[in-house]
């Protein structure tokens, strides 16, 4: 069940990143980085393409050295999604890859420092009609503006170093422009960001860089990007992970999905945290059913439930749910009683049953079974849990009792 985003988006400029449109109104991308050596076109294209299937729009190769410039050339024709270069420190490399004939460039203005190697590149872009993404980064600023700005990294000087790169494409009529300014420091990349969404309407790329590995960078990075684009601001994202990049691609697509800003693209899957009553090893059982829905298509919400006593109730807004009882599962759609499957079932039942509804819909699905029967299933099983455990199988009420006790 779609729900619509509590919150207005910043109007902004459009750019097209290939055929990408990013911002001006356009569905935020969700953009990561290969990892492989760029020359190595057939290794690196195999990346592109399990990003691309994993949600990535948009993927950004780095371009440090001339085999890497010949091995986009080869990339971009191949390639499912539109290809940005990344360039380091040699402004030859970003004119090598545009000859390449690369999407987009993006330029870190710590690294390329001489104005009229930026005026250059610039003027090269402009006459391809190619973007530049100005990439500030708080590791590597300017050491000019590092010492104007007290020795330290701060939001100011974040946004100063954008501006002033903004500035010297102005001087050769360029202004295909996508900004970041990213920090591994989240209060002040969200910070920065604030800042630059006031003094510009340039589209703008999220991210918290060097966030680190599962399951710290996913909090760190998801802690930034959620707030800004809360707020209304951000026109594309990359998590930035010590990890396998098609997890970047998995976590932004699905922080867009659960913010309303994407539809859905793969199963939205809930599960309940377990409790005394739980049947089955829940965590178990939904780490099974991701593994696997990974590579489906199924734009479900999905439940997994530990018990049929109150499983069910608890997941009434699903596509589609299962709950243990007594060595079997109980399938239900809609909240309504489907069908019966044994226990080392579950999992095979729930993707069966998510490919038939996404193909034929939930009503087609229920009229195949017979729904009254698999209520009365689950009803002996839910009354026979109740039997053997009780009301209250987390001896919940035990507890309250004792902290009566001792408070009364």
């Amino acid at each position: 069940m779609e729900v619509a985003a509590a919150f207005e988006r910043r109007p902004t400029r459009q750019v097209l990143v290939g055929d990408v449109p990013v911002g001006g109104g356009a569905p935020i991308s969700v953009q990561s980085m290969t990892v492989t050596r760029t020359a190595d076109h057939e290794a690196t294209l195999q990346q592109i393409y399990d990003l691309a299937m994993a949600g990535a729009d948009i993927v950004r190769c780095t371009c440090n050295e001339i085999e890497a410039a010949e091995g986009l050339a080869r990339i971009v024709p191949r390639s499912p999604v539109p290809i940005v270069a990344d360039i380091h420190h040699q402004y030859r490399m970003a004119l090598a890859a545009l000859e390449a004939g690369v999407h987009c460039l993006r330029l870190n203005p710590g690294n390329i420092r001489r104005p009229e190697h930026i005026r250059t590149v610039a003027a090269e872009a402009r006459d391809r009609g190619v973007p530049i993404r100005i990439g500030v980064n708080g590791g590597s600023l300017h050491p000019d503006l590092y010492e104007k700005h007290g020795g330290r990294v701060t939001p100011e000087a974040m946004v100063e170093s954008a501006l002033d790169e903004i500035g010297y494409f102005a001087e050769v009529g360029f202004d295909l422009i996508k900004i970041s300014v990213k920090a591994s420091s989240v209060p002040l990349m969200i910070e920065a960001y604030r800042q630059l969404a006031e003094v510009t309407d340039h589209p703008l790329h999220l991210g918290v860089t060097e966030a680190g590995p599962p399951p710290a960078g996913l909090v760190k990075s998801t802690a930034g990007i959620a707030t800004l684009l809360a707020e209304g601001i951000g026109d594309t994202i990359r998590y930035s992970l010590t990890a396998e990049p098609v997890e970047e691609a998995r976590a932004g697509r699905q922080l867009l999905e659960s913010l309303g800003l994407r539809e859905r693209k793969n199963v939205d899957l809930i599960a309940c945290p377990s409790c005394g009553r739980a049947e089955i090893d829940v965590v178990a059982v939904a780490e099974e059913a991701m593994s696997a829905f990974a590579d489906r298509e199924i734009p479900l919400q999905v439940a997994v439930m530990g018990c049929v006593v109150n499983g069910p109730g608890e997941a009434r807004d699903a596509d589609l749910g299962i709950a243990a009882g007594r060595r079997r599962g109980h399938l239900f759609v809609k909240g309504q009683n489907a069908a019966v499957v044994a226990e080392e079932e579950m999992v095979e039942a729930l993707v069966e049953w998510a490919d038939f509804i996404h193909e034929h819909g939930a009503e087609a699905a229920l009229a195949r079974v017979d729904t009254d029967r698999a209520a009365r299933e689950a009803e002996r099983d839910r009354e026979g849990l109740l039997a053997e455990q009780g009301d209250d199988a987390n001896d919940a009420g035990a507890r309250i009792e004792e902290i009566r006790r001792r408070t009364g």
